[in-house]
């Protein structure tokens, strides 16, 4: 439980720091107007954008709602016990999910928690999944996931701007980011427990 509550909590501390020592993206520019954020060809170069663009945010508002969707999901993980190896899945999956962004050529940028939190929602789903106590939630979750995958349909339209936001949402990152963190929850799954009792964890 405390290394998921750990590895909830860099995601969030990180986001919170890089908005407070180097502010935010300008919502005209994106992510890409911001040293950390990720983009489609200069990333090589810059391999470390794989983890730090989801530091990088556009607002107040934009990081405000990310980190309460975090918080969440890292209150569900520690009610539920996930535990180290669910916590290694979503360190693997954070870049992973940031990284299939090549898969469509109308992403040049990327930035924000959007990505890592579904990684971190499908993480959950599969910690439920192994959980005989808790394979009720794992449908509810991973049915709560797909319907949102759905209906925005990023295979088709990865990159949407979003009027009430102001900026491009990219929905191409939530796909990836889902489909790495349920590979990375399975994968994990098979080689420990996800989800461990709070004395070993």
């Amino acid at each position: 439980m405390r290394a998921w509550l750990a590895a909830c909590a860099l995601l969030g501390a990180g986001s919170i720091t890089v908005a407070w020592t180097s502010g935010f993206a300008m919502p005209t520019d994106g992510p890409a107007a911001h040293p950390l954020a990720w983009d489609a060809i200069g990333w090589v170069l810059r391999p470390w954008t794989l983890w730090t663009s989801a530091w990088v945010h556009t607002s107040t508002g934009n990081l405000g709602g990310n980190l309460l969707a975090l918080a969440a999901l890292a209150v569900l993980g520690a009610a539920i016990g996930a535990g180290r190896h669910a916590a290694i899945a979503l360190l693997v999956a954070w870049p992973l999910g940031t990284l299939a962004l090549l898969l469509w050529p109308e992403v040049r940028n990327y930035g924000g928690l959007g990505g890592p939190i579904h990684a971190a929602a499908m993480v959950l789903a599969t910690v439920a999944a192994r959980r005989p106590a808790l394979k009720a939630l794992s449908p509810v979750l991973f049915g709560g996931m797909a319907l949102k995958l759905l209906a925005e349909h990023a295979w088709s339209q990865p990159v949407v701007f979003d009027p009430s936001w102001g900026f491009n949402v990219i929905y191409a990152a939530h796909l990836t980011s889902a489909l790495a963190g349920a590979v990375c929850g399975w994968i994990a799954g098979r080689l420990g427990p996800l989800g461990a009792s709070v004395k070993s964890d």
